[in-house]
């Protein structure tokens, strides 16, 4: 996955090959913001003005920018992942919840670099 940051906020990037543009949304976000170009460099340019355009505008109409969230994860995982899990949070010394928090913020923090 290739990303972008910009005052927090984060955006996945692709490639479309048949109209050879580079295109994003930013992730995170209760609405669909996208932006494109033809060069990386306008990409980034793009990134940017989409996100002061997106904050700007919810400022003006009274809105939070971020999607909000409650801080539960429900995963559904195969059986045997979830002994495996059970069993390394055990070996660590830690709850289930601490192990996996630690895991996640750990891999999060990877994509979001």
């Amino acid at each position: 996955m290739n990303a972008m940051t910009y005052k927090g906020y984060s955006a996945r990037v692709d490639y479309d090959d048949d109209d050879e543009i580079f295109f994003g949304r930013i992730a995170g976000i209760r609405d669909g913001v996208s932006f494109h170009s033809e060069t990386v460099a306008g990409l980034k340019a793009a990134f940017h003005e989409a996100v002061d355009d997106y904050v700007e505008t919810c400022a003006k109409i009274g809105k939070s920018p971020q999607k909000p969230y409650s801080g539960n994860l429900m995963l559904r995982v195969d059986p045997s992942v979830h002994s495996k899990v059970a069993l390394a949070a055990e070996v660590a010394g830690k709850s289930l919840n601490q192990w996996g928090e630690e895991v996640l913020r750990e891999a999060a923090d990877k994509q979001i670099a």
